[in-house]
């Protein structure tokens, strides 16, 4: 009965047309589908670097690198094998708002994606002989929920799952026909997965693995020396591609693989990430991350059968074990179950910093998908004398596949967020307390639609954390996007991001398209009293209320500063048109440093919400909330505009000595190390201090580089390691505060051993205006 599951293929011309037609003919509905929806999905939050990404190595290429934007450091390990014909679409096309770029970019990954799913159909028709089993094995690979919205706005790993399933594809055709030739298209194909992900590079070493071990069980030096000329052909096929798609390696190869394969396991972007209702950094979350998110965000029915598969599987490796090395279809079935778990087991023993729930793994859900399908096939297969029970076994799948339909249908567009039954879904707001949602910031288009729509013919100033691209140049026109001279009239947030929201959820209006689990992904706030409702200006009367209960902990340029528990409030009483298009924040000073492994400590963590008030009657009023953890020294204040330009700042110590005995300390234990431009450098044990008596606005706006060099190049974060110091750079606004005429940074130095540390200033347009070397602590 488990030898159904690995039933080989014979070859019917006639039957694999007719298959072969089937599998178009859906991936032909799908398609017509997709052009009708590409258009209700938002633009990621990735999606503008990805394309500077792929236009800076087509600089590159044609020798015009200094005419576009430079990249950071870690996005030029990121293959072009799909951005880079995306942009050369766009060129063909003459495709230039972005609007319509946004259009052609969404629709050609969702074809992509459509292909690999036409792939996979052949790939499991292969494996099962069995037209029906096909067709049921596409259906799981384009409906799932989650990944079938990231087909459209995901063109990092959507694009890689595709190539991953058409490698997967021919691989075993390659293994099956046993050629030259299908060994070098399976090369080629290899090569471009790995260049999309470095992840292919596992099915790289599953491939010569697997010649390796065909050459143990050839019979005859002739038969061995096809088997190594064919392994030998793939692996140099594979090496060729990945090269000739990395322009950024072509003059250090070695060195640019050793970064892409650091960057995979160690990403500089560290998040916060909410699992199990908990923050935790993406590079420290637990072991079962992973395999969690998988299982609690994939249908039940694909787990279930998943499940039987790779059981079914596990037991012929039990019962058979000497038919692992010499039986092909065992052997591929295998291959699909380690594609699926070891990066899974790779994440959990590496630590490996992944984000964004588990996008960077959908590339297994392939595996599994192949692997349900066995479980389906088997389950099949045992009823074969029943044919009532084989027909109702394929029913009750179709009927999980119907049901995945219709929960794709009701999400739409917000499949991205996607969960099974495995978790709460019924009360109010439980998922978005207990998971990441933040759906890359997709959203946000049909909130900005809603707020134009209850507002026709009008002109909004809207302050949003992504200025969204993907409206309509006519309604992008109407739409000023973080205007610094308007107050807003409304501001857009997605909630989960914070760890916490400094208003209740429901006040404002909350767009939700559609409510996700009954949860509140979006909140539009109006901020003005005239576009609330009732509800939520009664909500703001009553912060405003418990605020001035007690006395101000700050008062300063006509606005009193409350503390009340974590809740930091700024009220105006004579609040005029404009006040609230400033920018208020605090800079807070933990009472002990937050040390990043390898990284310097950022004692001056400035936490801030930007805008995050309303004004209401004649009173202006905006509430943040302090981080949860013990704060010694708090600037509040308001700045000019997002470079954080100090309009007015004022401090408040929670601990002694405050900033200002802090200052008065300074002033007098002199001598520090003075700068050219006025600026005294002091150092409290690992603290180091800037500090200016007479400070302007044109100090504020400075930046400070801090480069540190360890006795042991070994404690440096991996991206550093390679030249030699770590970099603290930092903007004075951001780390700074400036009060009393007098200018203050602290920086807590890392707690390795240190050879020496070299400091100074830029101003902008100036560049470097001095620099000073100063002895290890």
């Amino acid at each position: 009965m488990l030898d159904l599951m690995l039933h080989p293929a014979k070859g019917r011309a006639i039957f694999d047309l007719l298959a072969a037609r089937s599998g178009l003919l859906v991936c032909g509905l799908f398609l017509l589908a997709g052009l009708g929806l590409a258009g209700d999905y938002g633009w990621g939050m990735a999606e503008l670097v990805q394309r500077n990404v792929a236009r800076v190595n087509l600089s590159y290429i044609l020798g015009q690198a200094e005419e576009v934007a430079p990249i950071v450091s870690s996005d030029r390990f990121y293959g072009v094998a799909f951005e880079l014909p995306l942009l050369l679409a766009e060129g063909a096309l003459g495709v230039e708002d972005y609007y319509y770029i946004h259009r052609l970019r969404l629709t050609l990954t969702h074809l992509f994606f459509l292909a690999g799913g036409f792939f996979c159909y052949l790939l499991a028709y292969r494996l099962f002989n069995n037209r029906l089993l096909a067709l049921f094995a596409l259906l799981l690979f384009l409906l799932h929920p989650r990944i079938y919205a990231h087909s459209f706005i995901n063109s990092k790993d959507l694009p890689f799952l595709s190539m991953f399933v058409v490698a997967l594809y021919l691989t075993e055709r390659a293994f099956r026909k046993d050629t030259l030739g299908a060994f070098l298209l399976l090369g080629i194909v290899v090569g471009i997965a790995t260049n999309l992900r470095i992840m292919g590079l596992m099915l790289f070493l599953a491939v010569v693995g697997m010649r390796a071990l065909d050459v143990g069980l050839a019979k005859g030096w002739g038969e061995r020396k096809r088997i190594v000329v064919s392994g030998g052909l793939f692996a140099l096929a594979a090496g060729l591609v990945w090269y000739g798609l990395s322009p950024n390696g072509w003059s250090d190869p070695m060195s640019h693989l050793a970064g892409v394969l650091n960057l995979t396991t160690r990403h500089p972007t560290v998040t916060p990430e909410l699992f199990q209702g908990e923050w935790f950094r993406s590079d420290e979350l637990p072991a079962h991350f992973g395999l969690t998110r998988f299982m609690i965000t994939t249908p039940p029915m694909a787990l279930l059968l998943g499940v039987v598969g790779m059981a079914a599987l596990v037991w012929r490796g039990i019962t058979r074990p000497g038919a692992i090395f010499r039986n092909t279809q065992l052997r591929f079935c295998l291959l699909l179950a380690g594609c699926f778990g070891l990066p899974l087991l790779g994440v959990a023993l590496t630590g490996s910093n992944i984000y964004d729930g588990w996008r960077l793994l959908y590339f297994i859900y392939a595996s599994f998908g192949l692997l349900a399908v066995g479980g389906l096939h088997w389950i099949a297969g045992g009823f074969s004398g029943l044919r009532w029970r084989q027909t109702g076994a394929y029913g009750l799948a179709g009927l999980g596949l119907g049901l995945t339909l219709l929960q794709i249908a009701q999400l739409h567009s917000w499949q991205q967020l996607y969960f099974n039954f495995l978790v709460d879904r019924t009360t109010p707001n439980y998922l978005r307390t207990q998971y990441e949602m933040h759906s890359w910031r997709v959203v946000f288009r049909e909130a900005l639609e809603y707020a134009l729509a209850r507002h026709p013919g009008e002109q909004l100033a809207i302050y949003t954390e992504l200025r969204e691209f993907t409206l309509h140049p006519a309604d992008r026109r109407r739409v000023l996007f973080n205007s610094p001279s308007h107050d807003p009239d409304y501001y857009l947030i997605i909630t989960d991001r914070h760890f916490e929201v400094a208003h209740r959820p429901d006040m404002g209006f909350n767009s939700q398209y559609p409510p996700v689990y009954n949860s509140s992904i979006l909140s539009l706030r109006g901020l003005d009293g005239s576009r609330m409702d009732a509800a939520a200006v009664a909500g703001y009367e009553e912060i405003y209320r418990g605020a001035i209960a007690g006395e101000p902990i700050i008062r300063e340029a006509g606005y009193a500063v409350y503390l009340r528990g974590r809740r930091l409030t700024f009220v105006k009483e004579d609040c005029q048109p404009g006040e609230q298009a400033g920018q208020f924040g605090m800079k807070v000073y933990p009472a002990t440093g937050t040390p990043w492994p390898g990284r310097i400590p950022d004692l001056s963590a400035y936490d801030y919400l930007h805008n995050a008030g309303v004004r209401f009657g004649d009173k202006c009023l905006a509430a943040l909330l302090l981080p949860d953890r013990p704060v010694a020294h708090l600037m509040a204040g308001r700045y000019a505009n997002n470079e954080l330009n100090v309009v007015w700042e004022a401090p408040h110590s929670f601990s002694r000595p405050g900033l200002r005995e802090l200052m008065a300390e300074l002033e007098d234990n002199r001598p520090g190390v003075a700068g050219e431009t006025g600026f005294e450098l002091y150092r409290q044990g690992r603290r180091l201090i800037y500090y200016l008596e007479d400070c302007t606005a044109w100090d504020t706006a400075s930046r400070f580089f801090l480069h540190i060099t360890p006795e042991d190049v070994g404690d440096l974060h991996p991206e550093r390691r390679e030249y030699g110091f770590e970099v603290g750079d930092f903007e004075f606004s951001r780390r700074g505060a400036r009060f009393d005429g007098r200018c203050l940074a602290t920086v807590e130095l890392p707690d390795y051993a240190i050879a020496g540390i070299r400091t100074g200033q830029y101003v902008a347009g100036q560049g470097k205006v001095w620099s000073v070397e100063l002895e290890p602590p």
